[in-house]
């Protein structure tokens, strides 16, 4: 394992349908996957959790065989950077435990990409969750490498939870790694950030410089459901899963609720995701930060819509994820599942393909509209992302919707296509 120190790069303000209204004021993004702890009953040769035995929780070899990941291709040549402030003490260790526990062999690299004045010391009492921030880390790492195992694992650390420290360190590991995949597993209410755009727009010209590097970028949709716990009930989608050039990934859970993502090994039938009783469910919503990209142009909506794809992202069906800080093993939810998961997908697609294949959005939207779309996603149509029954938010249908996108995937199915999808744009 690497440590690199980094440093930070200046940003020009550019982005599409924005106008460039200035302003000093800083915010910060947002990270608490819901979790559940989980008390581990170790048995030879390998570990064993009750939650498995009623399907409250998946390892890794059951979400790969719910949505049939190939058994040929492992990520091998392809690089997945991770971001998430301030990381975790005992990332490291926990990786390594981890691959054991499940037989996933160790990644062929794991470097640990610090700010310029090194990695944060861990201060669980710090303001911004630094301990929801392990976690997220935790699971962001586990997850990608465990769905692309061959994959190089770059974890990119800001120094805070702000958006100049997240951005700084984007566009230092977008200069270091191009070709590589961004998974961000953190968002900010576009509600909060009206006020200051210029900030969205720094973070939008990392976007815009990641793209012509051709790295694929992906963010969670959120965990608020469609308003975000905007206090005027108005729903509004996270950033930087609203921007044009970011995959945004939306949740799901099992349905019927605890064996529908798997029965008997396979596939069974998911639903929109939302768990009030954890506080949770999946984001999507209109932008009112950003015009409709071309890709979009078929939906009828003016502006942006999210999310684009969904994974599970249950915390009844969550995945085991192993963080020493927090006290062991624990199964965790949120649309923060989907996103490096999603990121090992593309990641097996440049696999496939031989080289980056960059933005894949229009890709995806090609695909989901052709006959192959039945045969690459699961679509959604059951359920809504009304947090609370007392607001506002949208409902699953056929084909594409503002809860889920256009679905999971098939896996097995969809690289193939993506690929020729995406060779031939």
């Amino acid at each position: 394992m690497k440590r690199i120190l980094i440093y930070a790069f200046a940003t020009t303000l550019v982005c599409c349908g924005l106008t460039k209204t200035s302003t000093a004021q800083d915010f910060n993004y947002i990270a608490n996957p819901p979790q559940v702890a989980v008390s581990p009953d170790t048995v030879s040769p390998g570990i064993h959790f009750g939650c498995e035995t009623t399907q409250l929780c998946y390892r890794p070899s059951a979400i790969r065989s719910a949505y049939n990941f190939p058994s040929d291709l492992d990520g091998t040549g392809q690089t997945i950077l991770i971001v998430d402030p301030y990381g975790s003490p005992t990332i490291e260790q926990d990786l390594a435990s981890f691959d054991t526990d499940f037989g996933i062999p160790a990644p062929p690299s794991f470097t640990i990409l610090c700010p310029e004045h090194g990695c944060p010391v861990f201060d669980p009492n710090d303001p911004h969750g630094q301990a929801g921030w392990s976690l997220e880390t935790s699971l962001d790492v586990e997850y990608a490498h465990a769905m692309a195992p061959g994959a190089i694992i770059v974890l990119v650390v800001a120094s805070t939870s702000s958006g100049n420290a997240v951005h700084s360190a984007e566009a230092a590991a977008i200069k270091l790694f191009p070709g590589a995949i961004m998974s961000q597993s953190f968002g900010v209410p576009e509600y909060l950030v009206q006020a200051n755009r210029a900030q969205i727009m720094q973070a939008h010209d990392n976007y815009v410089a990641a793209t012509a590097a051709s790295i694929t970028l992906l963010a969670s949709a959120g965990d608020l459901g469609a308003t975000n716990a905007d206090p005027a009930n108005i729903t509004n989608p996270n950033y930087p899963a609203s921007d044009p050039l970011v995959t945004a990934v939306g949740g799901t859970e099992g349905n019927p609720y605890f064996n529908g993502l798997q029965v008997n090994g396979s596939y069974g039938v998911e639903q929109v995701w939302n768990e009030p009783q954890f506080g949770g469910a999946t984001g999507g919503a209109v932008s009112s930060l950003f015009l409709a990209p071309t890709y979009q142009s078929s939906l009828g909506s003016q502006f942006r819509t999210v999310p684009d794809v969904a994974y599970n992202a249950a915390v009844d069906g969550g995945v085991l994820v192993r963080d020493t800080t927090m006290g062991g093993y624990h199964r965790v939810g949120g649309t923060s599942c989907g996103s490096p998961q999603w990121a090992a997908i593309f990641a097996l697609a440049n696999q496939e393909a031989g080289h980056a294949l960059g933005f894949l959005n229009p890709a995806i939207y090609k695909l989901a509209q052709s006959s192959a779309y039945a045969n690459d996603f699961h679509d959604i149509t059951i359920g809504d992302n009304k947090l609370l029954e007392t607001q506002n938010g949208f409902n699953a249908g056929p084909g594409y919707d503002l809860t889920t996108g256009w679905g999971t995937p098939n896996v097995s199915n969809l690289i193939p296509d993506l690929v020729a999808a995406a060779t031939s744009n």
